[in-house]
């Protein structure tokens, strides 16, 4: 062990080895330790080095919160499948209307922290706008939750139909990765729609974390959407999907390029990703960048590259590989 660091570990009389207490009196003595402390409280972008704000009067959403109520919802939309599985069909509407009543609560008020992180009033009183539009846009969204279960229920009936491997619907719905990342999606669209910030990005990156499908909750989605085994898809923020869409993993719906504005910064929200339309296929390792169009019914090979539009019904692939022989340095 290097000599500076020797004092650092001792043995103990039953063999552990532990921190010398020398070692423990540094790290805490009073001018070292709360150095270290200050340090860290002050990272809030005063010396210009950090993106991070700083303390807030109104508290941040709470991602930890979050992750625990797509599960509750996800529990809802596919009561017995997740949360509580003995059900019956007398428990399942008491069981139902109690967990969107536990949600309601909790789930405003994450949606006021995400206006509050965005408003531009920072003191100990809650801002009077932020409590109504979360109040206004919490109910909005309980009111689209059946046609998030009617969509989701198609996406299911996509994924068994598309998959020779899936025995069940009820599979899919336990077991595919793809699912787990549409339902995200699907919720967090919905709360993208209301502008409520964000909130909906979270709750697709915590699909993404684990599934490694990375959905943009702004990008527009049509029923019956299968992700076949999932890991390596990225679909952006302004990819705009048809109906009956079937992607497999590693497919990528990105961006070409980034237009900047006059101080070169990239200029936000402007269309950039492809546009998918009804009853395309698109095969493992595909990168498809720019606003181009997907024609109605087309196949893309894996591995293709396309910066260019496909027309309806096309097959494109790679070009045909070829063996050829060369003789006496001919062809160099």
């Amino acid at each position: 062990m290097d000599d500076k660091y020797d004092h650092v570990v001792r043995s103990s009389g039953d063999g552990r080895c532990g921190v010398s207490k020398p070692i423990e009196e540094m790290v805490r003595s009073t001018n070292g330790f709360n150095a270290i402390v200050d340090s860290l409280c002050c990272s809030n972008g005063k010396d210009g080095t950090s993106v991070l704000r700083g303390p807030r009067r109104q508290p941040l959403p709470s991602r930890d919160v979050i992750a625990s109520l797509v599960e509750d919802l996800r529990s809802a939309l596919f009561p017995g499948y997740y949360g509580t599985s003995e059900l019956s069909t007398e428990s399942m509407h008491y069981h139902v209307g109690s967990t969107l009543d536990g949600i309601l609560r909790l789930l405003k008020e994450q949606i006021r922290r995400g206006f509050c992180f965005v408003c531009n009033q920072d003191s100990m009183d809650r801002c009077p706008d932020c409590e109504i539009k979360a109040l206004k846009y919490t109910h909005a969204f309980y009111e689209r939750l059946p046609d998030v279960q009617r969509m989701l229920s198609m996406d299911v009936q996509a994924a068994y139909e598309g998959d020779p491997a899936a025995t069940s619907p009820d599979e899919t719905v336990f077991c595919y990765p793809g699912l787990l990342a549409i339902t995200n999606y699907r919720l967090a669209h919905e709360l993208h729609r209301f502008g409520i910030p964000l909130i909906p990005r979270i709750i697709t990156e915590l699909a993404h974390s684990l599934t490694g499908i990375d959905i943009h909750p702004g990008a527009a989605i049509g029923e019956a959407f299968f992700i076949d085994h999932g890991t390596g898809v990225v679909v952006g923020e302004t990819c705009r999907i048809g109906k009956n869409v079937r992607i497999y993993q590693g497919v990528t719906l990105g961006a070409k390029s980034f237009p900047l504005d006059e101080h070169g910064k990239p200029v936000k929200g402007v269309p950039r990703h492809p546009l998918v339309e009804d009853d395309v296929i698109i095969y493992s390792g595909a990168t498809i960048l720019g606003r181009v169009t997907i024609g109605k019914g087309a196949v893309v090979g894996g591995n293709v590259w396309l910066t260019r539009d496909v027309a309806a019904g096309s097959r494109v692939s790679q070009a045909e590989s070829r063996q050829e022989r060369w003789e006496w340095g001919g062809g160099i």
